[in-house]
């Protein structure tokens, strides 16, 4: 028989977790064993092959301004008109949120059989147990990506092997202010029944 409580509780967590965007997270962050709580909950995500086709890189304070200086560069290379200000603004996505991490997925090692795709999903299912256990601690998260992942000054910064992608950024911390709920898609948004043209009766 289901435990309906643990069933409710699960439930009530999903629910809960939403993105919280850098610009409104700040300190107090996880202290380190919360932040080992998050980065553990990670391992459970499945994994076909036991490939761990994924890491995640933390981003200290001490190395946040170099990481500064490569989205500013990013952003110099992609638009060589752009203002001080907006070269400013890019600098400073780099000192957002308490905790900082580069989500990063392996394209090749391991068994060759399993596919880029399948990897990343792995990486995906690893990151949301992250951001639910972030929630279940009562902190703010988010996953942010943006053109700069693909410039060779973050490449190098990360000391990134050819076979390996950035996928996003997960920030954590405080959330400054609450938000309201966002809808959800109902299940009739995203499910069909094979042989029907309608939606599921789900």
């Amino acid at each position: 028989m289901p435990d309906n409580d643990l069933v409710n509780m699960v439930a009530t967590l999903m629910q809960s977790r939403q993105t919280i965007l850098p610009k409104r997270l700040s300190a107090p962050g996880p202290d380190m064993e919360q932040l080992h709580l998050i980065l553990e909950a990670a391992a459970s995500a499945p994994d076909h092959g036991q490939l761990l086709p994924w890491r995640f890189v933390l981003v200290p304070e001490q190395a946040r301004a170099s990481l500064a200086d490569v989205f500013a560069g990013a952003l110099q290379e992609r638009d060589t008109a752009a203002t001080p200000e907006q070269v400013n603004q890019a600098r400073e996505k780099a000192f957002r949120s308490p905790v900082l991490l580069l989500l990063l997925v392996d394209a090749r090692g391991g068994d060759p059989d399993i596919d880029l795709h399948e990897r990343i999903v792995s990486a995906g299912c690893a990151v949301q147990n992250m951001l639910l256990m972030a929630t279940a601690l009562g902190y703010g998260s988010a996953l942010t990506s943006g053109k700069a992942l693909k410039s060779g000054g973050l490449r190098s910064l990360f000391g990134l092997a050819n076979e390996e992608h950035p996928l996003c950024f997960v920030s954590i911390g405080t959330a400054l202010t609450s938000r309201h709920a966002k809808l959800r898609p109902t299940v009739r948004d995203y499910v069909t029944t094979l042989g029907k043209d309608e939606t599921s009766d789900l």
